[in-house]
Order: C-alpha cells, then sequence, then structure tokens
C-alpha cells in the first residue's frame, strides 16, 4: 500500500520524548513527530538515516512525521524499518483479503467492541465472526522478530478478551505485521514482558490462532508479504 505521499531522508539527532525527535534535515535542525511511542531504542540511534513524511495537516506545529528508519545488521546489512504505529491495522485488513484466511466475500470492518475490548477487526466470513487483534512489530534481534518492545498491559487484556471470544463461539486471531523484511520467525519478548509472553502461550492453547506476517518496506510503501513461522 502507498502509506505517503512525499517523504524524505534526514538524520536522527535525539529524541526528547516519545512523541518527538530531533533530526538533521537538509543541513538544519528540525523537529518532528515520531509517529510510534514505543521504546525504539535500538533503532532511533544518532547518526542513523530516517524518513520523513511530509504532515497532512500545513497548520501543525511539526511539518514532519518520523515513520521510517534504517538499521545496520551485525552482517552488516541494512534493512528499513517501518515504525509507523497507525499502519499495521490497513496492512492487517489488506494481507487478510489475500491470505486465504478468508473468502473472497468475507466483510471487514474496523474498530469492534465486542465485551470489553476494542478490537482491530471484526470478519464475517460465510456466516461465522472471528475478531481479530493486530499489533505492529518493529523490534527485531539477531534475525528473530520480538514483541513487545515495551511491557503491554493492554496486550494483555486483548489476549484474554481474544480467549473469551473463542469459548463464546466466534473465531479469534492475534496478528503480529512485522514492519521489515529479513526475519526468520517471530516470538513473544520473554525477556522484556514474561507477562504477556504466558499470555500469548495461554491464548495459543485455548484456540486463539497466532499468526505473524513481514513486510516489503520502502520509505512511502509498506506491504505485506509473506507468512512468518511463530515460535511461542
Amino acid at each position: 500500500m502507498k502509506a505517503y505521499q512525499h517523504v524524505i531522508p534526514a538524520v536522527f539527532l535525539s529524541r526528547p520524548n516519545r512523541f518527538i525527535a530531533k533530526v538533521l534535515l537538509e543541513g538544519r535542525e528540525e523537529t518532528v513527530h515520531v509517529k510510534n511511542t514505543g521504546r525504539c531504542r535500538e533503532l532511533l540511534i544518532p547518526g542513523v538515516t530516517v524518513y520523513l513524511a511530509c504532515a497532512e495537516n500545513p497548520t501543525r506545529k511539526t511539518a514532519y512525521d518520523l515513520v521510517a528508519v534504517e538499521k545496520k545488521r551485525p552482517n552488516g546489512e541494512t534493512v528499513l524499518i517501518n515504525m509507523d504505529s497507525q499502519l499495521p491495522n490497513a496492512i492487517a485488513a489488506e494481507y487478510l483479503t489475500v491470505s486465504g484466511l478468508f473468502s473472497a466475500d468475507a466483510v471487514i470492518r474496523r474498530e469492534v467492541t465486542h465485551g470489553d475490548s476494542r478490537f482491530d477487526l471484526w470478519v464475517e466470513d460465510n456466516g461465522k465472526t472471528t475478531f481479530v487483534e493486530v499489533k505492529g512489530v518493529t523490534l527485531e534481534r539477531d534475525g528473530i522478530a520480538l514483541f513487545p518492545d515495551a511491557p503491554t498491559e493492554r496486550g494483555i487484556k486483548h489476549l484474554r478478551g481474544l480467549t473469551r471470544c473463542i469459548s463464546e463461539g466466534y473465531g479469534a486471531i492475534v496478528l503480529f505485521v512485522i514492519q521489515m523484511k529479513g526475519v526468520t520467525r517471530f516470538s513473544p519478548n520473554e525477556e522484556t514482558h514474561p507477562a504477556f509472553a504466558q499470555a500469548l502461550r495461554e491464548a495459543a492453547h485455548g484456540g486463539v490462532t497466532v499468526l505473524a506476517v513481514d513486510c516489503t518496506v520502502t520509505p512511502d510503501t509498506v506491504v505485506a508479504d509473506a507468512p512468518v513461522p511463530v515460535k511461542l
């Protein structure tokens, strides 16, 4: 999918808080909005190349959004990672229509509340309802995609909500959208949040389908590409 209309490169300098960053753009320091409130400490390192999308609102205080970053892996390979946390839901909805998981006639809706949870996607297909929770993944170590990069009690709540959906006779999927290429598998980040890792294993045991897909990323496009093995 075409994610942005106009993207330009810059050099990352610093991140004063989780909402903004300082970058060097065409020889001047610029304050930009960061479209990911996660830690991203392994990505936003002074001197790395980042990509900025022009803000759609011309009157906004920051004229650009930081949406992607280049990461150099230990083997010398450079990978482009999209870190826009608002994209994975749209990527997932697009992916589900071509993945073969559902028929061509499936109806997909966004942001549907069921019980005490608000799920990212609702799919109606051949008379069966499936709730889908989407998680964007930007963290990888040694070729392994990991989630989360910071503790997420909200993520645990969603997993438990999906498990209840299964007990009520609905389908339930948690889909991890890996916003890069070049990973060998997906796993929960046990080191950062063991409770989430345990909740994910319990959800899988309870019938929730756990899926991961990587993405082909350019500065202005992000497209779901290939399923990634999941190891819990």
